[in-house]
């Protein structure tokens, strides 16, 4: 297995619960995350045709709402809700930390808090409640832009906002070669307007705010960005691109 194709199946193991051994190993050179990182919106373009597919399924299975509610949980435990971790860690961090070394004690603490709970519910059912309002085409659409998007914006993030802390987040933060970041952002940029045709002028600015938002509040709470920011930038992005396909 060649090192490009090596990179890919990291960024899998990395992004899903996939078992895809340890890709990493292996080879005349072993692979960094920084590498991996992007194949990211690829990863997203497999999970966005999955979760299209499986909805597109259910829609004409069952009703709107328990179709949207079905493949968000299968969803969910196809990437162990990976992302979603980082946004409900980021909320209690935030929310109850009064200086930097309390939130930055807070995200690393595995305990999920009153503000996490609050956001995974908000989150969660913003996403089911705006499936449920689409049909199945526009659905599987919107969630095939939505999964490239979301992680297409966090490697945007990557590459321009400062680093904040010491993490796993802020090692390939640090290693990402520009070229490749712009080219993984270019290609999710693609993917999203092919999906999305004119729905793109709405959904395009709207995750680029969302996106940003959370990037502002990161350097304003903690000094920068941390992975679990680049889960919570993901899912704002996400969320944006379905309310946008809603409009």
């Amino acid at each position: 297995m060649n090192f490009q194709l090596r990179s890919l199946w990291v960024a899998i193991g990395f992004l899903t619960r996939i078992p895809v051994g340890d890709p990493s190993r292996g080879g005349t050179k072993p692979v960094r995350m920084a590498a991996a990182v992007p194949w990211f919106p690829v990863v997203g373009l497999f999970l966005g045709v999955v979760h299209g597919l499986f909805w597109r399924g259910l829609h004409e299975m069952t009703t709107p709402l328990l179709a949207a509610v079905l493949s968000v949980a299968a969803l969910a435990l196809l990437t162990g809700a990976f992302h979603h971790d980082g946004l409900a860690d980021i909320a209690d961090a935030f929310g109850g930390g009064w200086t930097v070394e309390q939130r930055m004690e807070i995200l690393k603490d595995s305990r999920l808090g009153t503000y996490g709970t609050t956001a995974l519910i908000l989150a969660f059912g913003t996403e089911v409640a705006a499936l449920a309002s689409l049909d199945a085409v526009a659905g599987g659409q919107a969630l095939l832009a939505a999964h490239v998007l979301g992680r297409g914006m966090a490697v945007a993030v990557m590459l321009v906002a400062p680093i904040g802390g010491d993490g796993l987040g802020a090692s390939y933060m640090t290693e990402l070669r520009r070229f490749t970041g712009s080219v993984a952002v270019v290609f999710a940029l693609a993917i999203a307007i092919a999906a999305l045709g004119s729905t793109a002028m709405i959904a395009l600015p709207l995750a680029a705010v969302a996106a940003g938002l959370v990037t502002l509040l990161a350097i304003r709470k903690i000094g920068g960005v941390t992975g679990d920011v680049l889960g919570a930038i993901h899912v704002m992005a996400f969320l944006a691109v379905l309310v946008a396909a809603t409009v």
